[in-house]
């Protein structure tokens, strides 16, 4: 597997979880279907980034692995890959702690 591969899956995956965990979509469809899911088994992998990345991780994996083996190891890779750039952009939102006087 090529390294740029496994950057696009990185980022195909985080984009995809983002938008299905995080975003309204067009004319709110989004949160219509996380409302729609509820609070079941769907309701809580939609509303838990970490969790819902392995799920679509899944067919991204298969779909660049080469070998069972290449699949396998590509799976939790691309969902901790998305969860590192979840985490460096949610960084960027946070604000900085108050000044100490």
């Amino acid at each position: 597997m090529r390294s740029y591969w496994l950057a696009l899956g990185i980022l195909a995956v985080w984009r995809v979880t983002h938008l299905l965990n995080a975003e309204d979509g067009p004319w709110d469809a989004l949160v219509r279907l996380r409302r729609r899911v509820g609070e079941g088994f769907w309701g809580s992998i939609l509303d838990c980034f970490y969790c819902l990345s392995v799920w679509i991780a899944a067919p991204f994996a298969y779909w660049l692995g080469e070998s069972w083996k290449e699949k396998f190891l590509l799976w939790p890779a691309l969902s901790a890959g998305a969860i590192l750039v979840e985490r460096l952009t949610a960084m960027r939102d946070k604000e900085p702690p108050p000044a100490a006087y």
